[in-house]
C-alpha cells in the first residue's frame, strides 16, 4: 500500500480491522471522511477484491494502492498475478468462474448498503474471504433493507455529524427552491429515475438554475445536471461557467483553474460524484433529482472539504413535483424522510444542517401527517415483516416509533441500524424484539389507557363519518385545519394525538 499517513480515526478503524476474527463486518464512514484512504492500509495476508455498485467507482480506489492491480468490469480482465482487484458487481456475478472460492483473503464491498441484494449475495455465496468488508457512507433510514443476513457486526461508526463536530469536514447551510419540474410520469430504474425520462423532464429548466446560481451561490460553485446537454444549457447562461462530462480530457486543469478562482462555476453530469478532490467547493447546486441516498450524499461530499476562508457549504436543492418517490434533499444526509411533511410546509426546510431535524419533527406534527400514519406504519411493518401488534404507534421522520399516552408519557423506540438493531431500555436488540418489550409494557402498565394506544380497536370504527363532538373538538384544538370528510379513525388518529400531549404544533 502506498505511505499515506492516516488520521486517528482511520487508524483506529484498521487497528480494529487488523485484530477481528475472521467474519463479515460493516463500518460506517460518512462521504469525506476517506474510506477508501482506510480500506487501502489495511493489512493484507492475500488477494483483496473490491466490488463497487457503480461502474464509475471501480477505477477510482486503485490510485491508494502501490501493488499490482486489475480491473473486472466490461471488456477489462484482472491477471492473476494482481494482489488488489476492483471490480462491478454486474460483471462480477458473470465471471465468479475466473477465480478460486479461496481466491481472496478480503472482500470489500463499498456502498455495502446494496449487500441484500441477489448480486452481491451470489458473489458472497461463492466466496470464502477471510473477512468480508462493507463500508457505507449513507445514514441508515427504517425503510431500508436490513443487512443482518450479510454482517454480523458494526464495528466502527463515524457519521456525518462527528466528521462536521470535529473539525474534518465543513458544515452544511441548506435551502431549496422550486424551479417547477415535474417527476410524476418519470419511471424509476434501479432504485432511481429512468435517464432518459429523467432528462426530458428537466428539459427547459436550465434558466431556473442559473438564476439560482445568480441569486442564491456564493463563491467556487460545482453544479450537478442531469445530462451533457443539460449540463451545457446550464452553462450557456452562466458566465465563466465551465462543462465537465466524461468526455473532458483536461479535467485536472479546468479543476486547478477552479480552485485559484479564474473559473467561477463548473456545470458536470455523473462527474465529480465520488473521489474528486476540489476543498475550494463554497456552493453545491443538486439539479440532478435522485431518488439514491448515496448519489446524493456524493455529489453534496464535493462540498464537505475544508478550505481556508472557507465558512461552510451552501447547499441548493433545486427541488419540483416528484409525487410519490422519495426525492433526496437536505434531511437525506441525516437519514431523514420528508414523506410526512406537508406540501405547504417543505419550503421550512432551509436553515444550518442538524436544525433540520427539528424543523421536520415540527413540520410533521400536524393533522394531515397523524392520518396518514396509520398507513405509513402498516406499510412499513409489511415490508420489514415487523408485528406491531396493533399498538398505535407514529413514526417519525428520523425513523423512530413512537406511542404517546397520557400526561405526555411516550414509549419511543429509536430507528433501527442497518443490521435491524434498535437500542430500547438500555440494550441492543432486534428491532422485533423491542416492539415485543412495548407490547408487555403497555399491555402490564397502560390498560386503562387503551382506547389510546390499541389502533386495532380503533381501526373497527372503519369509514364510519366523524361524529360531530370529533369534528368540533379538533377545530377547537387544531386551529388551521379543515376536520371536513374525516373518517371517525381519521379524527381518533388526531384526538389521540393532541389529547396525550404528543402533539407539538398543529
Amino acid at each position: 500500500m502506498k505511505e499515506i499517513k492516516l488520521r486517528d480515526y482511520q487508524y483506529e478503524c484498521t487497528e480494529i480491522i487488523n485484530n477481528i476474527d475472521p467474519g463479515a463486518y460493516l463500518i460506517q464512514m460518512a462521504t469525506g471522511l476517506g474510506k477508501t484512504v482506510t480500506f487501502a492500509n489495511i493489512q493484507r495476508k492475500g488477494k483483496m477484491l473490491i466490488l463497487s455498485h457503480r461502474e464509475e467507482l471501480v477505477r477510482q480506489p486503485l490510485k491508494y494502492f502501490d501493488c499490482l492491480t486489475g480491473v473486472e468490469m466490461a471488456g477489462e480482465h484482472a491477471h492473476p498475478m494482481d494482489e488488489v482487484v476492483s471490480a462491478s458487481v454486474q460483471t462480477m456475478t458473470h465471471r465468479l468462474e475466473r477465480f478460486a472460492p479461496d481466491e481472496f483473503d478480503i472482500i470489500v464491498c463499498d456502498e455495502a448498503h446494496h449487500s441484500a441484494a441477489r448480486t452481491y449475495r451470489r458473489i458472497f455465496d461463492y466466496f470464502t474471504p477471510r473477512l468480508l468488508l462493507g463500508f457505507t457512507a449513507t445514514p441508515n433510514r427504517s425503510d431500508n433493507a436490513k443487512l443482518n443476513d450479510v454482517y454480523s457486526d458494526i464495528i466502527f461508526q463515524r457519521d456525518l455529524k462527528w466528521g462536521i463536530k470535529n473539525g474534518y469536514l465543513s458544515d452544511i447551510y441548506c435551502r431549496r427552491i422550486n424551479i417547477g419540474y415535474d417527476l410524476r410520469g418519470v419511471r424509476s430504474r434501479g432504485g432511481d429515475y429512468a435517464p432518459g425520462e429523467l432528462e426530458k423532464a428537466m428539459d427547459g429548466t436550465a434558466d431556473a438554475i442559473a438564476e439560482t446560481y445568480r441569486t442564491m451561490a456564493t463563491g467556487a460553485t460545482l453544479i450537478f445536471a442531469v445530462s451533457v446537454q443539460h449540463a451545457n444549457d446550464i452553462a450557456a447562461k452562466i458566465p465563466g461557467a465551465v462543462v465537465v462530462t466524461g468526455e473532458t480530457k483536461d479535467r485536472a486543469s479546468i479543476i486547478q483553474a477552479f480552485t485559484d478562482g479564474k473559473i467561477p462555476c463548473i456545470v458536470n453530469c455523473m462527474v465529480f460524484t465520488e473521489g474528486t478532490d476540489i476543498p475550494r467547493v463554497e456552493t453545491v447546486i443538486v439539479a440532478r433529482p435522485t431518488q439514491s441516498d448515496s448519489l446524493y450524499t456524493q455529489m453534496v461530499g464535493r462540498g464537505l472539504r475544508l478550505y481556508p476562508g472557507k465558512e461552510r457549504l451552501n447547499l441548493i436543492d433545486c427541488v419540483g413535483v416528484s409525487g410519490k418517490a422519495s426525492l433526496c434533499t437536505a434531511p437525506s444526509l441525516l437519514g431523514i424522510d420528508l414523506k410526512d411533511v406537508p406540501e405547504r410546509r417543505l419550503s421550512e426546510m432551509d436553515g444550518l444542517l442538524f436544525e433540520l431535524p427539528d424543523k421536520v419533527e415540527r413540520a410533521a406534527d400536524c393533522p394531515e401527517s397523524w392520518i396518514k400514519n396509520i398507513q405509513i406504519v402498516d406499510l412499513w411493518a409489511q415490508e420489514q415483516k415487523y408485528n406491531t401488534h396493533g399498538v398505535n404507534f407514529f413514526r417519525m421522520p428520523d425513523g423512530s416509533m413512537v406511542c404517546s399516552l397520557m400526561n405526555r408519557e411516550k414509549i419511543v423506540i429509536p430507528c433501527q441500524d442497518e443490521l435491524g438493531r434498535v437500542l430500547f431500555n438500555g440494550r441492543l436488540m432486534p428491532m422485533q424484539s423491542a416492539l415485543d418489550f412495548a407490547y408487555i409494557k403497555l399491555t402490564t402498565n397502560y390498560k386503562d389507557q387503551e382506547y389510546i394506544w390499541n389502533l386495532e380497536k380503533a381501526k373497527c370504527w372503519g369509514k364510519a363519518p366523524a361524529s360531530e363532538s370529533q369534528l368540533k373538538l379538533i377545530q377547537r384544538r387544531c386551529k388551521g385545519f379543515d376536520p371536513a370528510g374525516l373518517t371517525k379513525l381519521q379524527a381518533s388518529q388526531i384526538l389521540n394525538r393532541v389529547m396525550s400531549g404528543g402533539r407539538r404544533s398543529a
